[in-house]
């Protein structure tokens, strides 16, 4: 009663209906008798964003009060200015029902579901199959060379041949099944989905996007699938569309990395097709999603993190930015134009296109006809009685030679790989200037392509990510960290960057998972590097894309997907929030409980514990990971020593069953960690070891696997073993789930490529989780991220690229979108 009573003497009395409400509501979420209208809602009376949200949830079900966002109440932190903000505002019952409602969901059976599964399964054992047998007989006739020289000119013959033919069976596929994409609705599950998926996965496993992605060649693999794009055309997101029929780009358009325009969204128990239209010379920033059915004209631009809602026009010469889209008058476009003609560009395909045929596919063939040439014969070395049935091989024999195989292939690779990244990079810098402009597809193109490729290999910054060896691995990378104040958690384990050698974090700046450091600029024609730096004393929340050019400064909080501002003031001492981003607290009171833990004695004994930990944790790490190779190879060179036996059906099989396999294993692997029980919700230091176990899950597992089974049946059984409570005919086509245990999800969702469910934050030394629930018929679109704490009523939908945060409650059948997310 003495802490109410002296916060209620802060201020004055409410002095408006809307007033009195909000007061009774926010006394009632904080547990006190009454607060003050004029009282600061984080400064003074103590709230945070997850006691906010709350606040907001009750306000939308009290239903005569304007409907609050977590934005408003950032912008007006006193309840009388909230109350004065939204005078005009209607109340959520006055809104009309049917401008939110959500169209109809498609609906879907049991018997359909199960069917669909079983043709998915007989598709993949039928291409497994087609592609052992090829492997099989490629490898026959390689053995047939009578020396290097003739075999390596075989190995070339068969990699170019096996080559075109994986490049053309997607392209001849989706001529055969589909003919023209057009915008309809398929339903999801049905015959006509089927022909979807394979079309989808065949497109999407294509190595012409892993290869040729940033170049001419693919541009015209896209035209192959009937895509409308102009000459000059530069596409450097690996995203591939699907509904190409429906994609139009104009003469002279960029469309930087991990930009999504699929020209498909799943919803509501349905896929759609709609166009995507982008006029010429336009622009789009990395980390943006363009939703079916949206426009951009001659021109235009679209920044970095942004979204384009499906409807969405952006006219001629007009520049948006923010999620979703608004007009801003901010220039992305940061490179003067160069020289770069069709032979420059012919140059660079030829060029391209000979390191595949003669340098990398001979030597991924040539190594995997050593490893079945190589491996029955060394089990037999290193075992003589491995070989004492004459002709056969034994399953020891086999055993011994995946074993062997694995330990030289895995670590031997880890070891070089490690010594390439923090040499090759290094030396390749020196040919380049920083913010100094060259043209495309030319010799600094090519080295400025390495040195993205090979310093942004996942593997390296997984196995050093969430310790204290992250900074040594990134300093070698290149980074400017000195001097390094260690926290033993400075960097997640998932970073990017374009050229780690103009990197730069401050001092006690701490890094969640998924920064991507934006330090090139690139039009349809040049490139250059800049730096990109980060301040002191900031904390970077999941998935930020940080510029060059970013205005922030030193002790910043940077929240989960902000936009990076790149104009105005620098901002310090403040948190950034949203997309566009407004100023939030820096922090509350609940976020330092743990601050005593972060410096002196305490800090030297928590850090020490940790790291401890975490060398246990990446040795478990680098054992999984060996395990797992090593069952491959088993199961490979078994299915090698089956070749020519009934027809070769059992080979396929042990092919097919390798990534099975594999996916059921790093399953295993995780709930073994967890030992077979769930995570419970949690507020702790990063020293506390309940948090160090966290880490290692995030570490351990191995989601790539689950790639593979997007769009089947298949996905929601591993996800149940990996211990998702998960319903019945839920569709993912590729989200991603933190915390598999504390993820509750109803039946018949639907969950869009880069969707994201995150149950948990981390916050400078404090990390907090809770469940999240997803209410049957759920939607979250490409790229929409939940955070902990979150619960979305039956039928509710997110739109692409929203961020619904921590402690969020949608209704039933409501739409929400933006970033932060609110009622639309």
């Amino acid at each position: 009663m003495a802490e109410s009573t002296l916060i209620e003497d802060r201020g004055s009395a409410a002095t408006t209906g809307a007033e009195r409400i909000f007061a009774e509501v926010l006394a009632d979420v904080l547990r006190v008798d009454r607060v003050s209208v004029d009282s600061h809602f984080f400064d003074e009376l103590g709230a945070d964003s997850l006691v906010m949200a709350h606040f907001c949830a009750r306000v939308r079900k009290r239903g005569n009060l304007p409907s609050v966002s977590m934005k408003d109440v950032y912008r007006h932190p006193t309840i009388r200015s909230l109350a004065a903000a939204l005078a005009d505002v209607a109340p959520s019952s006055a809104k009309s029902s049917v401008a939110a409602a959500i169209e109809a969901a498609t609906p879907t059976s049991t018997p359909e579901y199960v069917l669909c599964g079983a043709l998915q399964l007989l598709f993949f054992l039928g291409y497994s199959y087609l592609a052992a047998l090829a492997t099989a007989q490629a490898y026959e006739w390689i053995s047939e060379g009578s020396d290097g020289v003739d075999i390596y000119v075989r190995l070339v013959l068969c990699s170019v041949a096996g080559f075109l033919v994986v490049c053309t069976v997607p392209i001849l596929a989706k001529w055969m099944l589909i003919g023209r994409w057009k915008p309809e609705q398929i339903r999801i599950w049905s015959l006509a989905y089927v022909r979807f998926w394979i079309v989808k996965t065949l497109i999407r496993s294509n190595p012409c996007a892993l290869l040729f992605v940033g170049s001419p060649l693919y541009a015209l693999y896209l035209r192959a699938l009937g895509a409308k794009i102009g000459p000059g055309v530069v596409i450097f997101s690996r995203r591939v569309p699907v509904c190409t029929d429906l994609l139009t780009i104009g003469a002279g358009t960029v469309i930087r990395k991990e930009s999504f325009f699929l020209c498909y969204r799943a919803h509501a128990g349905r896929i759609e097709t709609g166009a995507v239209t982008l006029g010429r010379n336009v622009f789009i920033g990395e980390k943006t999603v363009l939703d079916i059915n949206t426009s951009m004209g001659d021109g235009a631009q679209l920044g970095h993190a942004s979204a384009l809602h499906s409807g969405q026009a952006v006219p001629d010469g007009e520049r948006w930015h923010g999620s979703p889209a608004q007009r801003t008058e901010l220039n992305y476009l940061r490179v003067a134009p160069a020289p770069c003609g069709p032979r420059r560009r012919a140059s660079f395909c030829a060029i391209t296109l000979l390191s595949v045929f003669l340098l990398y596919l001979p030597l991924i063939e040539g190594g995997l006809y050593l490893v079945a040439a190589v491996a029955p014969s060394l089990g037999k070395v290193l075992n003589p009685s491995v070989a004492a049935s004459a002709g056969v091989v034994t399953l020891r024999g086999l055993f011994i030679g995946a074993l062997a195989v694995s330990l030289l292939f895995f670590f031997g690779a880890v070891l070089v790989g490690l010594l390439l990244v923090v040499t090759v990079p290094r030396v390749l810098n020196r040919f380049l200037k920083p913010d100094t402009v060259y043209p495309l597809y030319g010799f600094h193109d090519r080295v400025h392509r390495v040195i993205t490729r090979l310093t942004t290999i996942k593997f390296f910054v997984r196995l050093f990510g969430d310790s204290s060896y992250v900074v040594h691995y990134l300093s070698g990378l290149g980074y400017h960290l000195s001097p390094v104040e260690q926290t033993g958690s400075n960097f997640g384990i998932v970073v990017t960057q374009a050229n780690p050698s103009l990197c730069s974090v401050g001092t006690g700046t701490m890094v969640a998972d998924g920064l991507m450091m934006i330090n090139d600029e690139v039009s349809s024609t040049s490139f250059c590097v800049s730096r990109a730096s980060i301040g002191s004393h900031n904390f970077v929340g999941n998935d930020v894309a940080y510029p060059a050019g970013g205005k922030t400064g030193d002790n910043c909080l940077l929240a989960t997907k902000a936009m990076i501002p790149l104009d105005g003031k620098i901002r310090e001492g403040v948190g950034l929030l949203g997309s566009p981003c407004f100023e939030i607290p820096r922090s509350v009171d609940r976020d330092s409980r743990f601050d005593h833990l972060r410096t002196g004695d305490e800090l030297r004994r928590g850090l020490a514990a940790k790291n401890r930990y975490n060398i246990r944790t990446i040795g478990i790490f680098l054992f999984a990971r060996w395990l797992g190779v090593f069952l491959v190879a088993l199961l490979d060179l078994a299915a090698f020593e089956l070749y020519g036996a009934f027809a070769n059906v059992p080979m396929a099989a042990l092919f097919a069953l390798s990534l099975l396999v594999s996916a059921l294993y790093y399953a295993l692997v995780e709930r073994c960690i967890a030992g077979f029980g769930s995570l419970r919700t949690t507020i702790c230091s990063i020293y506390d070891p309940y948090f160090w176990l966290h880490e290692r899950l995030w570490k351990v597992a191995a989601l790539e696997y689950l790639r593979a089974f997007d769009g089947t049946p298949f996905k929601n059984v591993i996800w149940r073993l990996m211990g998702v409570r998960i319903g019945r005919r839920v569709f993912d086509d590729g989200v991603h789930i933190s915390e598999r245990t504390l993820t509750t999800i109803g039946d018949d969702c639907v969950f869009n490529t880069g969707s994201k469910i995150q149950c948990h934050s981390e916050e400078d030394g404090t990390f907090k989780s809770d469940r999240s629930t997803l209410g049957a018929g759920c939607t979250l679109g490409v790229g929409a991220i939940v955070h902990y704490g979150v619960t979305m009523g039956d039928g509710s939908v997110l739109a692409p690229d929203s961020f619904l945060m921590k402690g969020e409650e949608v209704p039933a059948h409501a739409r929400w979108g933006g970033n932060p997310a609110r009622e639309m």
